[in-house]
C-alpha cells in the first residue's frame, strides 16, 4: 500500500477528514473530529497509528513484528503498523477500518446517525 492509497482509503469513510495539527508532515485522519489514524505519509518506512481493541492489539503484536504498541499514543488502545509490504494490503485496510469503526462506536448516537445518512 502506497501513502497515496492509504490516504485515499482513510478519506473514503463517511465523515472522514485529513488534518495537520502536528505540522505538515503528519497526516491526522478524523471522523467527526475524532482521531482514527495518523502517520507521516512521506516516512520510510511508512507507519500508521491505529486504534484497536486492547485484547486484539496484544494478539496482533505477538503475531506480527510489523505491529507494535502505538508510538506516542495510549499503548493499550493504539498500535503502530509498519506498511512496508510485509503485511498484506487487505490486512492493513481491515486494521484501518477497525480503527474507524471503534471511533465511530464511541461517538454519541446522534452523530453516528448523522454518518448513516451521509
Amino acid at each position: 500500500m502506497t501513502p497515496q492509497e492509504l490516504r485515499a482509503f482513510c478519506l473514503d469513510f463517511d465523515g472522514a477528514a485529513e488534518e495537520f495539527p502536528f505540522g505538515p508532515e503528519i497526516s491526522v485522519f478524523k471522523v467527526l473530529g475524532k482521531l482514527f489514524a495518523l502517520g507521516a505519509l512521506d516516512a520510510e518506512p511508512l507507519t500508521v497509528n491505529l486504534k484497536c481493541d486492547p485484547e486484539i492489539a496484544l494478539r496482533l503484536r505477538e503475531e506480527h513484528e510489523e505491529i507494535v504498541p502505538g508510538w506516542h499514543m495510549n499503548k493499550r488502545h493504539w498500535n503502530t503498523v509498519t506498511v512496508d509490504g510485509k503485511l498484506p494490503d487487505r490486512m492493513v485496510r481491515e486494521l484501518i477500518e477497525d480503527s474507524y469503526d471503534l471511533v465511530v462506536a464511541g461517538l454519541p448516537k446522534a452523530e453516528r446517525l448523522r454518518l448513516d445518512r451521509a
